[in-house]
């Protein structure tokens, strides 16, 4: 029994520390909840704990009381072991280890195991987070299924030639991956009706349009040529059986192929393995809503409609599916697509693979040739990635991921769901965190599946949740403490029957008014507050509201008194020096005022002087309150304004030392300052170094101490030596004159040079003329000679 309780005791301390360091700071979720029983409380938070002992609350207070932090439970009295605070807890129910193969080694697929552990069963408390670490290895030589989903229309016929020999081909080239490979097939075209494809007699026997006819086959949505099977030789033959066909509009009728080929599992063989299904176009898609052309309506159901040719029946009758709708149905068989599609439509599937988890896109050549080194790169693509996904989640129920991937990588948020680059051996972790809030799906367990996408393993998460508290299943009906039988005693509470109020289920509201039961929790008739709205009227009686901090306490007959809402100063109650008792401060020795804030020492009002504000004010509540404006400072001895020490004695030291200055005539009278004429000025600590002006424009240098008032003179003051006025005069007439003959010297250079200038220029002129120099160049004769043009001198 002994060892019971030391358990009990390690458990709230635990408990206690974990959720203690925020209890003050943030809001107190257990009283704010206003829980009246033990299973409220408990699904107020994680942090939240029951008192069970019987005289735990005091007169007026409700039951809500019994529910706080189990720190502050223990710290109001409660017994540890009268307190209630389940906890949650993680079980492995199935943890199979990882297969391992040996060289040579044919592991049965049943007994491949890709992830661990399988089950886990989680018991649940609101807030309180459970755990869970999945590990994940790829196996070797793991099962796999390809199915190839073949465009049939005219555009794709060179395509169909080089898939004649894919099936053994393919198996050849994958025996590296597995030993396990079936292969399947199945084509498309389009819905049968206009304007898809062309409904003349004619065009519907041979849509290619050209003879001979036997190499174009009739228009058709979706047929399952070959259900999945291990002979490569028998896909070889019934793909080179394949006649091709023909539509109208460019886009095809894939989503339909896609669908039937994944919803159909029985007539497809699907196998509980990696399932891959090729689908190979060269044309865009039709999607939900495209079927109103053709007059289809109906959303399309996700069933399978194959008959026993393998043909879609349903063509014409459902719309095509919806991208979401196609992602849904992929997920839930766990199908990885594979577009191999030609390059001038590669964009559209990229966009399209980007909305599906674990899908890839390849580039088809134009006649199909790498069809199979496309496969392959798309499986490894897929294979390497690992992608968690989970069911329904219930309301109140939330997931959160992270991934230890290789190379120390560690992911969260929707990070956290997957690891990249993972070939086979390597091994990723994954840790999953459930938490709960209130009481999801009402209790009841509820079961989830988390599961890689793209594997066939699973994890079953199994969900118990903590709704009710142990001691609810002990509670005395009809129990004498709940007033003579009308409640049950629960938890150490009451709870009462149907019609009886009350804590102790002691009032009965058909009995009793509603209007008297307040009027005696008013403070008079014509006052329509309850409890000064702190608290509820519970048969004629208030019962005041519990506060966040266990600490605050709502008081008084009408709930009108508290100990925090006193006046604070420096953010603490009643200033830290008092106690706050009704709402008003009751202060403690030397301090007084409405928040405690006066201290009635005067010692902090004392100045250097010893002199209480410096004899400048009074003392008030430890403070100086200054008379003077002109003097400020916690003691009153600032003043910025008033002179100092140097203009204050400057005059005295003047008339003292060298009789001179205002104050020389009554200098004795005036003046008790004790002067001493010293030839070098030091100063020392304690001292104040001045400096003055006398009227000659002298200056005098003493130091002045505070200490005892003595003054220290400089013998010898420093005046200014007279300025030399006819040096001055002489300089400045002098340099006038250098100054005019510099500048008359530089115009007289300048012209010379310009004068030469000028000169050479005409001499070069004048040699260089071309008429002679015995004509005047510019005389002209008066005598003007006229030729006749007819004339020619006969």
């Amino acid at each position: 029994m002994k060892n019971r309780w030391l358990l009990l005791l390690a458990v709230f301390i635990i408990s206690s520390a974990v959720f203690a360091g925020n209890q003050q700071e943030s809001q107190n979720e257990c009283l704010d909840g206003n829980a009246k029983w033990c299973g409220d409380c408990i699904r107020k938070s994680a942090s939240c704990g029951w008192c069970m002992f019987p005289n735990f609350t005091g007169k007026g207070e409700a039951n809500s009381a019994r529910c706080n932090y189990v720190a502050n439970l223990l710290e109001r009295g409660c017994p540890m072991n009268s307190i209630e605070n389940p906890r949650g807890s993680t079980v492995v129910e199935k943890g199979d280890k990882l297969s391992t193969r040996k060289t040579g080694e044919k592991l049965n697929l049943k007994n491949i195991v890709q992830i661990s552990p399988q089950a886990v069963r989680f018991k649940l408390r609101s807030g309180e987070p459970q755990k869970i670490n999945l590990t994940f290895r790829r196996a070797e030589d793991y099962p796999i299924d390809v199915y190839y989903l073949l465009d049939l229309s005219y555009s794709m016929h060179d395509d169909l030639q080089n898939l004649k020999h894919l099936g053994t081909e393919l198996q050849k080239s994958m025996k590296n991956i597995t030993s396990d490979l079936q292969i399947g097939f199945g084509s498309f075209v389009d819905k049968t009706v206009m304007p898809y494809i062309s409904t003349t007699p004619k065009k519907l026997k041979n849509p290619c349009g050209s003879p001979p006819e036997d190499k174009c086959t009739s228009p058709f949505s979706y047929r399952n040529v070959l259900p999945l099977t291990s002979n490569g030789s028998k896909f070889n033959e019934l793909v080179r059986s394949q006649k091709i066909s023909g539509n109208l509009d460019s886009p095809e009728g894939g989503f339909d192929a896609i669908m039937q080929a994944v919803v159909c599992e029985d007539k497809i063989k699907w196998r509980n393995v990696t399932r891959l299904l090729v689908f190979s176009t060269d044309a865009g898609f039709h999607f939900a809503g495209d079927g109103k052309l053709g007059g289809i309506v109906l959303p399309n159901d996700g069933h399978c409609h194959l008959n026993n040719d393998g043909f879609y029946t349903k063509s014409d009758y459902f719309d095509y599916p919806s991208v979401a709708h196609l992602i849904q149905k992929l997920s839930e068989k766990n199908i990885q697509p594979i577009f191999a599609v030609t390059r001038d439509i590669k964009y559209v599937y990229e966009a399209l693979s980007d909305l599906i988890p674990k899908s890839a896109v390849g580039e088809l050549s134009s006649n199909s040739s790498n069809v199979i080194q496309l496969i392959k790169s798309a499986y490894h693509a897929l294979t390497s990635e690992v992608i968690l996904e989970n069911s329904k989640v219930p309301d109140g129920i939330t997931l959160h991921y992270k991934s230890y991937c290789k190379g120390g990588e560690v992911h969260t948020g929707d990070n956290g769901r997957k690891c990249s680059n993972i070939q086979i051996g390597d091994e990723v972790k994954f840790e999953i965190e459930v938490t709960a809030s209130d009481c999801p799906n009402k209790g009841e367990e509820v079961s989830l599946e988390i599961k890689p996408l793209g594997f066939n393993e699973k994890v079953v998460v199994n969900l118990e949740f903590i709704c009710e508290c142990e001691c609810h299943k002990h509670g005395q009906k009809n129990s004498l403490d709940c007033h003579y039988g009308n409640g049950t005693l629960e938890c150490g509470a009451c709870r009462c029957h149907s019609g009886r109020i009350g804590r102790n289920c002691e009032c009965s509201s058909d009995e009793v008014n509603s209007d008297d039961i307040e009027a005696s929790c008013k403070r008079d008739n014509t006052s329509t507050v309850v409890c000064s709205n702190r608290g509820d009227c519970v048969c004629g009686e208030c019962v005041c509201y519990q506060r966040e901090e266990s600490k605050e306490v709502v008081s008084g007959k009408l709930c009108e008194c508290d100990n925090f809402s006193c006046d604070r100063h420096n953010g603490d109650i009643c200033g830290g020096k008092g106690t706050c008792e009704c709402s008003k401060c009751v202060c403690i020795a030397n301090y007084t005022g409405s928040s405690c804030d006066c201290s009635l020492n005067t010692a902090t009002c004392l100045a250097a002087n010893n002199k209480t504000c410096n004899n400048k004010g009074v003392c008030k509540c430890g403070a100086c309150h200054c008379n003077d404006s002109m003097y400020q400072g916690q003691t009153c001895e600032v003043c910025p304004t008033c002179p100092g020490a140097c203009e204050e004695h400057k005059d005295c030291v003047q008339c003292m030392q060298f009789q001179t200055g205002p104050k020389a005539k009554d200098c004795d009278q005036v003046c008790q300052l004790q002067v001493e004429k010293v030839d070098v000025l030091e100063q020392h600590p304690g001292q104040q170094k001045c400096k003055a002006k006398d009227e000659n424009n002298c200056w005098f240098f003493f130091t002045f101490n505070k200490d005892d008032g003595t003054v220290k003179v400089l013998g010898v003051p420093e005046c200014p030596t007279e300025p030399n006025v006819l040096a001055i005069i002489a300089g400045v007439v002098v340099g006038i004159v250098f100054i005019g003959l510099a500048l008359l010297i530089i115009w007289k250079l300048l012209m010379t040079i310009h004068d030469r200038r000028e000169f050479a220029k005409f001499e070069k002129e004048r040699t260089n003329a071309k008429w002679d120099s015995a004509d005047n160049p510019i005389y002209k004769s008066a005598v003007t000679t006229v030729v006749n043009p007819k004339y020619e001198g006969k």
